[in-house]
């Protein structure tokens, strides 16, 4: 009789942890149930503001013009041995006296959107569409105040480049302007004739960062840079319905991507040898975490997919997850910069936490900080509404 109650026991205790593996839980309500006082926050705060575009901000040194956004390169200083000559680069230091008002406005904008699309998903009230699309179209219908659909003088380098490639990683901010448009695209409140200019500026984009000499060569870069020129390609290519684009940017992902800058054991190594090799192991781990979320279709899961030496998204999670829950397990060297400011709720957790049904990424995700305000933080975080992207 024992015997046999020994082995009932251990059959049923088998069968709750079968039952409990599988049970699949619903995320969204999980995600909206954390998020709900921060969203509504921040949606009472997007109500409050007025339209600003980069119109509103003039830098004496750029070779554009008042619709070109410009921004300067970050690691770039005078040369004390040439105060009046072309700027020598401090990888790592950030160059305090760079004009960044065109990225700060751009930031606030995909701040506005997110919040509005986060609060209109969440509620279905209408008022949030209304206002979004004041916004909207100031930067990409009203030709007094839209942005040029280029970037052709990004982190521009005094004495070196009027506008380089890199500097097309500024846009990831346009991000979550783009599936905030998926979102409230079907309210009756978004104006048609609105959506297709929106549309069309942002297929404008994707054709210059497809073509131009600058877009080609962020395209081809080794790091973060590359794996940002997909994500943000993926994500107005799904806004626009470019099905070509998208299954180019699943291409890369798969054959370049995930081979070429992840080792076998989940690690960007290209990254860990920055001088920041803390904050771009998190930012590039989140790029492509999002680009996973934006390109996964059921009959080509991104999520699943291992690259030849084994490499996955998975293994990336797994790999930084233990620096992420306690950082002074971390073995690498410090970063020269901002130290102390991550890990803040990265994207990578809850993406991770609904396409593996994993509560600890989801737990970790919760405990963290998802309002950060220090602006390099900020600059690296494009994904702050991830209900948004879970939701559509």
């Amino acid at each position: 009789m024992k015997v046999f109650l020994g082995y009932y026991i251990v059959f049923f205790s088998l069968c709750v942890l079968h039952v409990s593996c599988n049970t699949h839980i619903d995320w969204n309500k999980n995600a909206d149930i954390v998020l709900h006082e921060e969203i509504k926050q921040n949606a009472a705060w997007a109500l409050e503001q007025t339209p600003q575009t980069i119109t509103d901000f003039r830098c004496e040194r750029s070779a554009g013009g008042v619709h070109d956004f410009y921004s300067e390169g970050d690691y770039w200083w005078p040369d004390p041995s040439n105060p009046d000559g072309p700027y020598i680069r401090k990888d790592g230091e950030t160059n305090p006296e760079n004009f960044i008002a065109h990225r700060q406005v751009m930031i606030r904008f995909s701040k506005i959107i997110g919040s509005l699309a986060s609060a209109y998903v969440t509620t279905g009230d209408d008022k949030y569409v209304q206002a979004a699309f004041k916004h909207l179209n100031a930067w990409f219908v009203d030709t007094n105040t839209m942005m040029a659909p280029n970037l052709l003088y990004a982190q521009a380098i005094k004495g070196v480049s009027l506008g380089r490639g890199v500097g097309i990683i500024d846009t990831v901010h346009l991000m979550e302007v783009a599936q905030g448009v998926i979102c409230m695209q079907n309210s009756r409140y978004a104006d048609p004739e609105s959506l297709k200019a929106i549309k069309r500026w942002f297929s404008d984009y994707i054709e210059w960062l497809t073509t131009h000499k600058n877009g080609i060569d962020e395209m081809n870069a080794k790091n973060n840079h590359g794996t940002c020129w997909v994500m943000q390609v993926a994500s107005f290519a799904k806004l626009t319905g470019n099905e070509n684009v998208l299954e180019l940017c699943r291409k890369r992902y798969k054959e370049v991507l995930l081979p070429t800058q992840m080792a076998e054991n989940g690690s960007f190594p290209l990254e860990l040898e920055r001088t920041k090799p803390y904050g771009y192991a998190l930012f590039n781990l989140d790029a492509m975490a999002t680009i996973c979320r934006i390109l996964s279709v059921e009959k080509d899961n991104l999520w699943e997919y291992t690259a030849d030496k084994g490499q996955n998204i998975k293994k990336g999670i797994e790999f930084m997850y233990p620096f992420i829950k306690d950082k002074s397990t971390w073995t690498y060297p410090q970063d020269v910069m901002y130290w102390n400011d991550w890990p803040v709720a990265q994207p990578a957790l809850i993406f991770g936490a609904v396409a593996y049904n994993n509560e600890s990424y989801f737990d970790l995700w919760k405990q963290l900080d998802h309002n950060p305000e220090v602006g390099e933080v900020e600059r690296n975080l494009p994904i702050r509404n991830p209900l948004i992207w879970m939701r559509n």
